[in-house]
């Protein structure tokens, strides 16, 4: 039932009655781990296409299978048809944009690149969108019919920012907090991100590279290179935008990882 819930959380679009008791920082992981639960509610009204077979008494609607198939991956292509249907509901952005605040947007993958030159000088902000998708729920609240939306699940991923200026870098390595006062040496109640290292090298970054935990830096220090990072175009408000972009994509490779793994059992 993971992606049952994982779109329940999204947008509402299908809701169940069940209880869950989701801690922080592993909410995502047991939202995705309930799929038996999911899927006895899918035993009760099961999926049949138009395009069926028989096979022992079981309906497959793969539209594919003649014989070999086996009666879990009929059953999983069964509740994937459902699924994939339920998560494009869900999509709040049918197309990843290219540019966000005068970045330029990459996708390879799992990693994205936003990159911008300004004076003399390029900005390269990069985050891989593995792992980081948590739920913003309060924990220990039973989800019901009569309380579905107990949250959005929102990708935040830790992310670099390098300002390359000829063939020196200046490097950060931020996050976002987990809640407020927790970024870094000044505990401000404004930030949502926060600097976790700072790093300055000549060439290629490397472990012989001295880098400075933020937590551990001078206060007034730390306020001014955050100030400097929202200069450069990194603001609050910038880095929300980024929680969409990430969130938005996270969801679109979810999407295309379900109908990957549709096709795959569904072929012999």
């Amino acid at each position: 039932m993971n992606g049952i819930v994982r779109s329940t959380l999204r947008s509402s679009v299908i809701r169940n009655l069940f209880s869950s008791t989701s801690s922080t920082g592993t909410a995502n992981n047991q939202l995705r781990t309930l799929w038996n639960v999911g899927f006895q509610q899918a035993q009760i009204a099961p999926i049949v296409s138009v395009k069926t077979f028989k096979h022992q008494n079981i309906l497959c609607n793969c539209g594919c299978c003649r014989s070999g198939h086996t009666k879990a991956e009929k059953e999983l292509v069964e509740f994937l048809a459902e699924e994939i249907i339920a998560e494009k509901k869900a999509q709040k952005l049918k197309t990843i944009p290219t540019e966000l605040d005068g970045f330029k947007v990459s996708l390879d993958g799992a990693d994205v690149t936003l990159e911008k030159k300004q004076d003399n000088e390029t900005i390269k902000i990069s985050f891989n969108i593995n792992h980081t998708v948590d739920a913003d729920a309060q924990p220990e609240v039973e989800m019901t019919n009569d309380n579905p939306d107990i949250g959005d699940m929102k990708s935040k991923p830790s992310f670099t920012v390098d300002v390359l200026r000829g063939n020196q870098t200046l490097g950060f390595t931020c996050s976002f907090n987990s809640e407020p006062g927790a970024s870094g040496a000044n505990e401000s109640f404004d930030d949502i991100f926060g600097i976790d290292e700072i790093t300055l090298y000549t060439g290629e970054n490397s472990d012989k590279v001295y880098a400075v935990a933020g937590e551990i830096i001078d206060g007034y220090l730390y306020d001014l290179l955050m100030n400097y990072l929202e200069e450069k175009g990194v603001s609050n408000e910038f880095a929300e935008k980024l929680v969409e972009l990430s969130t938005s994509y996270e969801h679109t490779a979810y999407v295309s990882l379900l109908e990957g793994l549709s096709k795959f059992t569904s072929k012999q």
